[in-house]
């Protein structure tokens, strides 16, 4: 089974309580749209927390969000195959799998393109280096690999799994309200909006927001332990 829900922001109790229920294995899928948790504190936080979600019976698909340091200025990653394309995985935590942007991956036969990244509202409270990183957004090589790989595919994939959405769907009262009268960088939503509209594509989900919301083909998720953990489709 495939299964999605929204940010965990280093909070696993709602998933350990669902695989639970579920009698899930580790040939189960949870994609998780972003802000996960796991690499964010630092190597020996961050070490003991994976030790710990090694044992859940589950694998996780992890979207790259802004509050996380990118798999690829981490030593210990490495990029592997799995569900069709390349994955960002330590050796010691398989179970733990980062997408790659850009990847177009399989699930349930449906083809599903990974897009993270989105800025961060408090990043005036944040530490550079510590708890914030410059890169949390795509820069233009990423968004290039996007263009390019959707380009390949005729602009039509079946999902799309991205942190942030299309600027067109997020309400403004929302955006207002996240910013606190901060000067909001929304090039990530904006370049969404441009992908939206050239992509042919049955279902897109999102997370990020922190919202329960539908919006025609638009799914926005809420954090995983307000929100839905639900089959991939089933919406």
């Amino acid at each position: 089974m495939v299964y999605i829900t929204g940010d965990t922001h280093r909070n696993f109790d709602a998933i350990e309580e669902f695989c639970n229920e579920n009698e899930t294995t580790k040939d189960d899928v949870i994609i998780i749209l972003g802000d996960v948790g796991i690499n964010y504190l630092g190597e020996m936080d961050d070490f003991r927390l994976k030790c710990s979600l090694v044992n859940l019976p589950i694998t996780l698909f992890c979207i790259h969000g802004n509050h996380e340091i990118r798999p690829f200025n981490i030593s210990s990653y490495e990029l592997v195959e799995r569900y069709g394309a390349m994955v960002y995985m330590e050796e010691d935590f398989p179970n733990l799998l980062f997408a790659k942007d850009g990847e177009i991956y399989e699930f349930d036969r449906k083809r599903c393109i990974a897009i993270g990244g989105a800025f961060s509202f408090n990043r005036d409270q944040l530490i550079p280096g510590i708890d914030w990183w410059d890169d949390e957004q795509p820069d233009e090589i990423i968004k290039a690999e996007v263009e390019e790989r959707l380009e390949a595919e005729g602009w039509n994939v079946d999902i799309v799994l991205s942190h942030t959405g299309p600027a067109k769907y997020i309400p403004k009262e929302l955006v207002e309200k996240r910013a606190s009268g901060m000067i909001v960088d929304r090039s990530t939503e904006d370049w969404l909006d441009k992908i939206e509209d050239k992509l042919t594509y049955s279902e897109w989900y999102c997370g990020h927001w922190h919202i329960e919301e539908y919006f025609q083909k638009m799914r926005f998720m809420n954090v995983s332990d307000m929100g839905t953990i639900m089959e991939l489709g089933e919406w």
